[in-house]
């Protein structure tokens, strides 16, 4: 393989949609947050555009980034109201018809069933452009969309984040992702002063925490990546003395 084939850098651009971001009424929490997550792919996020919740304004943003970025991000519009159009926009730039997704009408149903059912508006959410994949959201059911060089999440930063995280290592050109778990029987809001902390310590890494509650306990899993073995190393050493000085045991390996 050639230097120039080695040397090339990735490049992702984010579309925040949202008049309640343009607004000033939500503050975007989600440029931050994929940019750290695309530095840890190893690549990198070269722009940002916020645009209104308009087709226009949507379809010409597509457009214009897709064609020079590697990867382009959509964070909002997906939601269940009529106003959420960002799959119908995104479907107008790339020519393609809108379709009920049959994988993601099941998670909805799943979902929804002890939740008061799949009404019409949330049928909605089971939309995406044709010829589209699903990426998995562990935290509303909802699912997000990639199609092409396109990823379409939801605008909930909570929510955007799990998205990110399934797609933790599949994004070609990014350096290869390792990870090691650490447990804890611990309420995550006890120890999210200690995950910032440690997460700010260790450049290029990034810290998912899942909760969980078993046994009649509420414990957490966390899990610690980066392009590098030996930074996952110092950052799960760190991680693990800090938890025992606070008191708490963690536990190799994940619970």
């Amino acid at each position: 393989m050639s230097a120039r084939m080695t040397d090339r850098i990735w490049t992702a651009a984010l579309i925040v949609i949202g008049d309640e971001i343009l607004s000033g009424r939500t503050q975007d929490k989600n440029i931050a947050q994929l940019a750290s997550w695309l530095n840890v792919q190893g690549i990198r996020l070269g722009e940002v555009r916020v645009v209104a919740d308009r087709e226009e304004a949507i379809v010409e943003a597509v457009n214009i980034l897709r064609a020079r970025n590697d990867y382009v991000f959509t964070t909002g519009g997906i939601g269940p109201t009529h106003d959420d159009i960002t799959v119908d926009s995104i479907a107008a730039a790339l020519g393609v018809p809108v379709i009920v997704h049959p994988k993601a009408r099941a998670i909805l149903e799943a979902y929804y069933e002890t939740r008061g059912g799949l009404t019409d508006a949330r049928l909605r959410m089971a939309r995406v452009p044709e010829g589209g994949d699903l990426i998995e959201n562990r935290m509303s059911g909802a699912p997000g969309i990639r199609i092409g060089n396109i990823f379409i999440m939801a605008g909930v930063p909570h929510i955007a984040a799990a998205m990110l995280d399934s797609l933790t290592g599949t994004l070609e050109g990014g350096r290869p992702v390792v990870s090691a778990t650490l447990g804890c029987w611990v309420g995550e809001s006890e120890v999210a002063d200690i995950l910032r902390d440690v997460e700010r310590a260790h450049d290029g890494v990034a810290i998912g925490s899942y909760p969980f509650f078993r046994e009649g306990r509420t414990g957490a899993n966390f899990v610690v990546r980066a392009t590098d073995t030996a930074v996952v190393d110092a950052c799960i050493a760190d991680l693990a003395e800090r938890l025992r000085t606070a008191g708490r045991e963690p536990v190799t390996g994940g619970i």
